[in-house]
């Protein structure tokens, strides 16, 4: 029997094919909520061009939110694209969101959308398809 086999799980710091592997509270530095920030799986997300200031330490994952939030995305995309768990990703992107590194994108005005009348009749036609 080879002795690496008989190794206890907490000695298992490395798999051989994906990599060290890092807790998701090590991640969040422990927190689990984001304090005065909602954000649900629709919610808008896009990167506001700033960059972040000298001593923010910004981690790998939140360095690839903003790679991602270069166009608009939504919460369910990022958290599916990072392969992380929702609660992981909504404490990164709140750290973001309050340091202005992105923003929700202002949602046109209610006079600017179509008319209920409008989208009434567009999802008739695609019923009738």
């Amino acid at each position: 029997m080879d002795p690496r086999d008989m190794e206890s799980p907490r000695e298992r710091w490395i798999d051989a094919d994906a990599g060290p592997l890092v807790r998701p509270y090590a991640l969040t530095r422990g927190r689990t909520k984001a304090p005065g920030i909602r954000l649900d799986l629709i919610t808008m997300l896009v990167a506001t061009g700033l960059r972040p200031g000298e001593r923010a330490r910004l981690s790998h994952e939140q360095r690839r939110m903003l790679e991602l939030c270069r166009t608009p995305a939504t919460l369910a995309d990022l958290t599916s694209d990072l392969d992380l768990p929702l609660g992981v990703v909504q404490v990164l992107l709140a750290d973001l969101l309050q340091q202005g590194l992105l923003e929700e994108p202002r949602s046109a005005s209610l006079a600017e959308r179509p008319s209920p009348e409008i989208l009434q009749r567009v999802l008739d036609d695609l019923r009738a398809l």
